[in-house]
């Protein structure tokens, strides 16, 4: 089966995304799903929602796949599948693991200093 797998400049062996506007349709989705539970005022919460509304955008104006791709400049289009399916996977985690809140104690007085 000729054009299964995709060589990518960075990722070797994607296979190859045969509908890539709706599977970032609703990947992105699912990652502004997952921000609600993050405080507004969360920095990762504001970013993340920022770029992902950004590339939403871009995927509803741009029906071209390597027009596309050259507007998020991110690599091919498989390659921004697999971001937004990992940044899925961290939303969830970060609403889990809430960095946002207060320490529960003060780290170590030399913890951020470099060197040391």
């Amino acid at each position: 089966m000729a054009g299964v797998l995709k060589k990518t400049t960075g990722l070797v062996g994607l296979a190859v995304s045969h509908n890539p506007h709706e599977r970032l349709r609703i990947l992105h989705s699912k990652i502004l799903a997952s921000l609600q539970v993050i405080p507004q005022d969360a920095a990762y919460r504001k970013y993340t929602e920022q770029l992902v509304n950004d590339r939403l955008d871009l995927i509803k104006a741009e029906p071209d796949v390597e027009k596309l791709e050259k507007k998020i400049n991110c690599g091919q289009i498989e390659e921004v599948i697999h971001q937004a399916e990992c940044e899925l996977a961290l939303s969830r985690k970060m609403a889990e693991w809430k960095p946002w809140e207060p320490l529960i104690e003060e780290p170590p007085v030399n913890q951020w200093k470099w060197p040391v």
